[in-house]
């Protein structure tokens, strides 16, 4: 044992060693090698999220020793890939065949390197039952840190793929910035010019990534900051959880000083982005007497308290028909081009904001020429430039002007404002917005070819995950929306354009307890809105005025709070088809009232984020008409075994059940099996469930069981073989899955079959399977398992078998 100890404390000291040499030389290379900038950027990042679990990796011994033939492989390709790293300097940009052949080569160096760290550990303790698989857990999570969805709050997002005229300015702003008597710098300009964009480059570059490191901290303030959020994010961020609750603003600074002494002496740059007229204090509550230690602030407010300033002016003539003509595709050949005077025009109107060009061209992105004609007749107004965010709304608002048949994408676009600043949207809950609203498809496919829309306009951005075949037009849950705060502004702007009663969209913002004079002036304030949205902060705690909003189709609410009273005038929304809670807090919240959602006989969709399911058990009621609930990072805990009615009961008519992030659940609840009405499963990311319960045969209208990393499922039940209905079956990433079930032959009307990550499929598969006569699809995740295939498909002529490509995103979600 002492043998295979030095053994393996060896390999894991040559695996560390090859890592950080590789890793030094990508840093090194990145920004000289511009042909293969991107693939090296990709390796970068990759590099430097893991490097902070490396070196635990290289503790294990005992298990790298085990693996020794892997490991050895990976230390050997490390090496090889350094030396490819440095050749790319020396390929010219007219050899193709090389760039194509390096480029493959380091992509393969990248996806073998995570797998090493989060997939094959986690594989190999489990299938070998290692006395230190705790140990190995811990890193695991670490990893796993990394590539959850979630993502890590405080840090910076990588810059858009195309930015013009941001150079020099980043330059210059480097130079301030590191000047030895700047403590506190503030970079200013107006709202759409390019400010983060600008930081995201700045935290780019190699000089402020090789000072700073791991130790740039962002976090967006917004209109209404809260120093007790702020600090909590940063302390999330270095995993330096305080064991009590922060009560106020001087414990959150208390804390927060702990925390930048624990970084320090190694330099720190805390970035505070967005800082409204009002909150200019704000920054020098984090200033500290700290060597090294630096604060960036941006805001569109020049205050001039602030010693040190540099003000971001807007884009020159030619850095502004370069962006204009890249947002309107000028260059594809795919669309009408304008005359040159035409297009001078309208890019003076646009001010040299970055922003409104990119609006602006986008809304004339592959349009004909009488559109190009009518809006240049619209827009003769001559040359703009903003001295305020109103003027600028004013110009922006240009940019909304849609063809008859696209007008309902305009209301989507102002839906987006439903939501709060700075939060990412998810698509899950747009389609079912949408569905109900404007009665687009149950699936989500218009809605989702709406928002790509929208971010062919540069109104939104929709990041989509990558999808396998199976995936592209029915699972859009790890999708989501971002929205500039200028044109959220717009949106709300544009929602506001009639009286509070007569809006068909009222989005109502409320900061402490600060409720809207319209809304405390009546008793009974009557509305006529579609769609209501209250969003409300984590000092909220009034009590709620009446609405009566018997024509609300959608509610929206949006929260930070542990408790929250769910608004007695829900009770009488008799109207009501979808409702979304959303939680933006820390914690899990738990909801009260919730009982008055009995009494809403049209009620069809429910979403909640981040709830406490456990804390409603006993007041459930009969939800007759609802079709579709969605918990996403919700505790669930036995709350559906310990209910006062049956589930069955209190859902008669749920079709579609969606259970996402739930880190708590371990077994399906017995009681969704008596709904006999349900057609879609979807339990995705809940890494404790380990088992289906049997009596899930009893659900025979299934069509869809979407069992995605389900990380510790080890089986399905034989009774799904009743599932004669079901047509798809995803159990990707279950890592634990060793076999299929043995009269999986049954399943009569089964299509698709994904199963790409389960990496302990190894073994022959069950002779039923040559019964799968309607199965089209199959997603497996390498060559070694489709090779298992082939036999079968001499059988199932129409069979495809595709294997996924690997795509571990290490810049995932809300930063």
């Amino acid at each position: 044992m002492a043998a295979a100890f030095v053994g393996g404390a060896a390999l894991g000291a040559a695996f560390g060693e090859g890592f950080a040499v590789l890793h030094d030389t990508v840093k090194d290379v990145v920004s000289k090698a511009r042909m293969f900038k991107p693939i090296l950027k990709r390796l970068a990042s990759t590099l430097n999220h893991l490097a902070p679990v490396v070196g635990e990796i290289t503790q294990l011994g005992e298990q790298l020793d085990l693996r020794k033939v892997e490991t050895e492989n990976l230390i050997k390709n490390m090496k090889k890939g350094e030396k490819l790293v440095r050749k790319c300097l020396k390929i010219r940009w007219w050899n193709y065949c090389f760039k194509v052949y390096y480029s493959s080569k380091l992509e393969e160096l990248d996806k073998e390197i995570v797998r090493f760290c989060q997939v094959d550990l986690q594989v190999h303790s489990t299938r070998n039952g290692l006395r230190t698989l705790v140990n190995v857990n811990i890193i695991l999570k670490k990893v796993d840190s990394v590539v959850d969805r979630k993502g890590v709050p405080c840090t910076v997002r990588d810059p858009p793929d195309f930015t013009v005229g941001l150079d020099m300015p980043m330059k210059e702003l480097k130079t301030l910035l590191l000047k030895e008597e700047v403590q506190l710098l503030l970079l200013t300009a107006p709202g759409g010019c390019g400010k983060t964009t600008l930081v995201q480059m700045l935290c780019q570059d190699d000089q402020i990534r090789g000072m700073f490191e791991d130790n740039i901290l962002f976090v967006n303030v917004s209109k209404t900051p809260n120093v007790k959020v702020i600090v909590q994010k940063l302390l999330n961020d270095k995993d330096m959880q305080p064991n009590f609750q922060i009560q106020s603003d001087e414990d959150a600074i208390d804390q927060l000083s702990q925390l930048l002494n624990h970084l320090s002496p190694k330099p720190i740059l805390l970035i505070l982005d967005d800082v409204w007229l009002g909150s200019e204090s704000l920054p020098e509550m984090f200033k500290f007497n700290l060597p090294n230690y630096k604060i960036l602030v941006t805001s569109r407010t020049a205050f001039p308290r602030f010693k040190f300033t540099y003000h971001l002016k807007p884009l020159d003539d030619v850095d502004a028909m370069t962006l204009f003509r890249h947002s309107a595709s000028l260059h594809d050949g795919s669309s009408y081009v304008p005359a040159e005077e035409d297009v001078k025009k309208i890019v003076r109107g646009c001010g040299g904001f970055p922003l409104v060009i990119k609006v602006i061209g986008g809304s004339l992105c592959g349009q004909h020429a009488v559109v190009w004609h009518s809006r240049l007749m619209k827009w003769s107004d001559g040359q703009f430039y903003f001295s305020s965010d109103t003027e600028l709304l004013a110009h922006l608002q240009k940019s909304l002007e849609f063809s008859d048949d696209k007008v309902i994408i305009k209301e989507c676009f102002m839906d987006l404002g439903s939501f709060p600043e700075d939060q990412r949207i998810s698509a899950a809950a747009l389609i079912d917005m949408w569905a109900e609203l404007y009665e687009l498809d149950e699936d989500g496919i218009q809605a989702i070819a709406n928002l790509q829309e929208l971010t062919i306009r540069n109104l939104a951005s929709l990041v989509m995950a990558r999808k396998d075949a199976s995936e592209v037009k029915s699972y859009y849950n790890e999708d989501f929306v971002t929205q500039h705060d200028i044109l959220r502004e717009l949106a709300m702007h544009q929602s506001s354009q009639e009286s509070v009663g007569q809006r068909p969209r009222l989005i109502i913002n409320i900061s402490g307890n600060n409720l809207p004079k319209w809304w405390t002036e009546q008793k009974q304030q009557l509305i006529n809105a579609r769609l209501l949205s209250i969003s409300t902060d984590e000092l909220f705690s009034s009590s709620w005025c009446n609405i009566q909003g018997s024509k609300v189709e959608v509610l929206v609410l949006n929260f930070h709070s542990k408790t929250y009273n769910l608004p007695e005038f829900v009770e009488k929304m008799d109207k009501l088809k979808v409702l979304i809670i959303n939680n933006y807090g820390f914690f899990l919240s738990k909801i009260c009232n919730f009982q008055l959602l009995g009494s809403l006989p049209n009620l069809k969709r429910i979403r909640l984020e981040k709830v406490s399911i456990s804390s409603l058990y006993k007041t459930l009621v009969p939800l007759k008409s609802l079709k579709k609930i969605s918990l996403f990072m919700c505790n669930i805990g036995k709350a559906f075994e310990n209910c006062t009615i049956q589930v069955s009961d209190a859902f008669p008519n749920l079709t579609e059940i969606n259970i996402d992030y739930c880190n708590d659940l371990e077994e399906l609840p017995i009681g969704l099996c008596d709904i006999v009405h349900l057609k879609k499963i979807s339990i995705t990311n809940c890494h404790k469930l380990y088992a289906l319960p049997e009596e899930i045969g009893k659900l025979v209208n299934l069509e869809v069981l979407r069992l995605r990393s389900c990380t510790d499922l080890s089986e399905l039940p034989d009774s799904i073989r009743s599932l004669h209905k079901l047509s798809i079956l995803d159990i990707s990433d279950c890592l634990s899955i060793m076999k299929l079930p043995k009269h999986i032959g049954e399943l009569c009307n089964l299509k698709e079959l994904n199963m790409k990550g389960c990496l302990r499929l190894r073994t022959q598969f069950p002779e039923s399977i040559m019964d799968l006569e309607q199965l089209k699809l199959v997603v497996v995740c390498d060559e070694e398992r489709a090779r298992l295939w082939e036999p079968i498909k001499e059988f199932l002529t129409e069979l495809k078998v595709e294997v996924a490509e690997k795509d571990i995103n290490l810049n995932w979600l809300p930063k």
